[in-house]
């Protein structure tokens, strides 16, 4: 019974611990390096389960390739329309905020309410393929339990509607 009720504490110590550093921005992690086009690209797929790149299929050999592959969002008009909705619909999101935005291309990050985690999103209109190329991915952590792939799904549904 003693043992049981320690354990509780600890719990309810560790959640504290947890909800304090996130609060005070020790789990947002560090902005990745190599966002943005690069050669038709945008960065590859994290090597671990925490990201969706509608390009993943350019790294054949990518160890998280399937994991990572999500369809391109279809266009909206032009590209330069797409992207400006896209912006208006990223905006309008709690917790998102754009960081940079060109008329092909937006990168904004999603923080989460509680624990500040942050996700990095981007966006590119790819006029070769007519499409909007994305990429979500976490910056902390092995998993992301399906966040990143619900996101842009609930992006894609929100730009069709």
């Amino acid at each position: 019974m003693v043992i049981a009720k320690w354990i509780v504490i600890a719990l309810v110590a560790l959640a504290v611990l947890l909800l304090v550093a996130g609060q005070l921005g020790a789990l947002a992690g560090t902005p990745p390096q190599g966002l943005g086009v690069q050669d038709g690209r945008l960065k590859r797929p994290s090597s671990t389960p925490n990201s969706v790149s509608s390009q993943a299929d350019l790294w054949p050999d990518h160890p998280q390739r399937d994991y990572a592959r999500i369809a391109p969002l279809a266009l909206r008009g032009d590209g330069r329309a797409t992207i400006a909705k896209l912006k208006t619909l990223v905006e309008s999101t709690p917790g998102a905020r754009v960081v940079e935005a060109r008329d092909d291309y937006l990168y904004a990050q999603y923080t989460t309410r509680l624990l500040k985690f942050t996700d990095d999103v981007e966006f590119w209109f790819d006029p070769a393929a007519g499409v909007v190329q994305v990429r979500s991915s976490s910056r902390l952590g092995r998993k992301d339990f399906g966040v990143n792939r619900q996101r842009i799904e609930a992006v894609r549904a929100a730009l069709a509607g």
